[in-house]
Parts: C-alpha cells; structure tokens; sequence
C-alpha cells in the first residue's frame, strides 16, 4: 500500500506507514505507536522501572547515531539487521570492525590489542624475525598455544609451512649455509664446479 497512513494514538498524528516498526501480532502489521512516540514511551517505562536510560539523540532522514563512537553516520556506514525495528546494525560498521579484531585476539590468542601492540614495539614495529617488514601477524604454537611474537605475513607463513618444526627450521638452514651440490652458473653457459 503505496502512501497508505495510520494515526499514532499517542501523538495524534497522521504518518505514513514507514513511520511504524513492524508488528506482525496486530492487525495491520504495525505497531500502535510512531516510531519516536515508541522509543519515548519505552524510556518512560524504563526510567519508571528505575533504569537508567541514556538520552536519545536525533539524527537526520538517512543517518543514524552510533552509541559507540559518538558519531552520526549516513546508513551506508552500517550493517543490514533485519531484526532490529530501523533494520540496521547497532553500531557502526567501523566500530563493529573495532569490535570484532578485539574480539578476535582475546579468542584467538587469549591477548589484548594493548599486549600485541606492546610485542610490536619491542622491535620498533618490525617482524621479529626478518627484521625488515612490518609485524602484523601474531604467531602463536598450535600445540600449546602460547604466543611467540608477531611477524610479518611471509616469516609467519614461512615457518607454518615448515610445519612450526625446529628440526626442519635447522635443516633449511643448513641447507641455505651449506654448499651446492651443483656447479654455479657464472654466466650463460659458463659453470664454476663447487670445491
């Protein structure tokens, strides 16, 4: 229904039916109340109940307030949810991003973003092995789960393909400080034999 209405028993006022959240328990798949006439009747119950209730912040047709960082964003900065009454996230998507390394840390590797940028540190921001590039993995053993450093992404690559085995890691190096089995080309066609 394309421009249909529905007066706001609170308000008094006649609005389109996007000025309604979802309802499917009433009759018309709306709910009684507008939007803001629900959301000001929801912090008098909460406040009568003794709860305390942060002030609302108005934002402008297309942009919402996220609580997290403060900030009033155009609906593109935010996740789709449909069960939420707006049908966006409730934070933005750059504090949720925020929200979800944090995450992923304590989970991952029991550490804060405090503890992993102090490891950082410690070598000026470089790979703790390479000392070249600049460490943004944090390495960890996967059997007992301690966390050894943060590398760069070829060093953290380099010694999960050799299978986080020291065995192996001497091995490539003896192999890498060793001779070469085979002559070494010192130009096209032009071979020196290994002494």
């Amino acid at each position: 229904m394309v421009g249909a209405s529905k007066q706001c028993p609170r308000c008094g006022l006649r609005k389109s039916f996007a000025d309604f959240a979802s309802n499917k328990a009433m009759r018309d798949g709306l709910q009684c109340y507008c939007r803001p006439c629900a959301a000001e009747y929801h912090q008098q119950r909460q406040k009568a109940k003794g709860k305390s209730v942060r002030p609302r912040v108005e934002a402008p047709v297309g942009y919402k307030y996220c609580r997290r960082c403060g900030e009033i964003k155009p609906h593109s900065d935010w996740d789709r949810n449909k069960t939420a009454s707006d049908g966006l996230s409730t934070r933005c998507k750059a504090c949720r991003a925020v929200e979800s390394r944090v995450g992923h840390l304590k989970r991952s590797y029991g550490i804060t973003e405090a503890e992993r940028d102090e490891m950082i540190a410690v070598r000026n921001g470089l790979c703790w092995i390479c000392l070249k590039a600049p460490a943004v993995h944090v390495d960890h053993c996967h059997e007992t789960g301690k966390v050894r450093g943060v590398l760069c992404f070829n060093c953290n690559s380099a010694i999960g393909k050799l299978g986080d085995d020291p065995d192996t890691l001497r091995r490539a190096i003896s192999y890498l400080e060793g001779q070469a089995w085979k002559p070494t080309i010192v130009a096209q066609g032009v071979y020196r034999q290994p002494s």
